[in-house]
């Protein structure tokens, strides 16, 4: 299972590798019409991936709420766009077309609010291959083949992105080995860091497999914090001993889910 997370929030950035990998090999910039019809055909994915992979799934998990079963999915829906025009205003960009950045004043260079731009697109897209990835993981209805379409989609929707960008980067005076780096991996950062947090959080609270084999022995050799608490809880009913030990379990989810994205913060690229 591990590995098939790894797989899929990896997927997305081989679309985006390979789109961006056009600046290394076409000697001129796309012209307007190709780019107009390569900024559609990413558009027509995204939508179809949105609809197919992620809204409909979510009302057919609610389907138990009857009639209302769109509710939770429309609320989501709602509230991602809100997000989404939050870092709009609060981080400072500037799209391909654009003469003037938009978000709060800043004084860097153009290519890198370029660059901004597309982080900025690709946050939720990165969000919503973590979530379908981590609803997979919890046990949820979400298939394999579900999740697998989704981290398709997007990587198809990710190549003629890359390409839009990294042509244009070349154009404004950044070689083609760095118009090539600065497009994957400020890209891949939210990945890694969904990546990165599932497998810390999923390896705090391993459990099943230890305490099937060894029950945390022999002599408490092979004990986690997740056999302890069991233990404690269960087995001993020192309930408020084994509710310490879950507060603790917790704080260090968010201890290492803090330190991951820290560590894979996008940072102001110079170019």
């Amino acid at each position: 299972m591990t590995y098939e997370v790894i797989e899929g929030v990896l997927i997305p950035f081989v679309g985006t590798s390979l789109g961006a990998a056009c600046v290394l090999v076409m000697r001129s910039s796309l012209s307007g019409m190709v780019r107009r019809a390569l900024n559609g055909f990413a558009a027509g994915v995204m939508v179809a991936a949105s609809i197919w992979s992620l809204l409909i799934p979510a009302m057919d998990g609610a389907e138990a709420m009857g009639r209302w079963a769109f509710v939770p999915a429309v609320v989501g829906f709602w509230v991602g766009v809100l997000f989404l025009l939050i870092l709009d205003k609060v981080i400072p960009h500037l799209h391909f077309a654009g003469h003037e950045a938009e978000g709060p004043k800043t004084n860097l260079q153009k290519t890198t609010m370029l660059v901004l731009a597309v982080v900025l697109h690709n946050l939720p897209e990165g969000m919503a291959v973590g979530v379908i990835y981590a609803a997979r993981l919890s046990g949820g209805d979400v298939t394999a083949a579900a999740a697998l379409a989704l981290s398709l989609g997007i990587a198809i929707q990710n190549f003629p992105e890359g390409a839009i960008i990294s042509m244009p980067l070349h154009a404004a005076g950044v070689s083609k080995g760095r118009s090539f780096l600065y497009i994957t991996l400020p890209l891949i950062r939210p990945m890694v860091a969904t990546a990165m947090s599932l497998n810390a959080i999923g390896s705090l609270k391993f459990f099943d497999l230890i305490y099937n084999m060894t029950e945390g022995g022999p002599n408490h050799r092979t004990e986690v914090l997740a056999t302890h608490l069991y233990e404690q809880g269960f087995k001993y009913f020192k309930y408020g001993y084994a509710s310490a030990i879950g507060v603790v379990l917790l704080l260090l989810c968010l201890i290492m889910t803090f330190l991951i994205n820290r560590f894979v913060k996008m940072d102001n690229y110079e170019m």
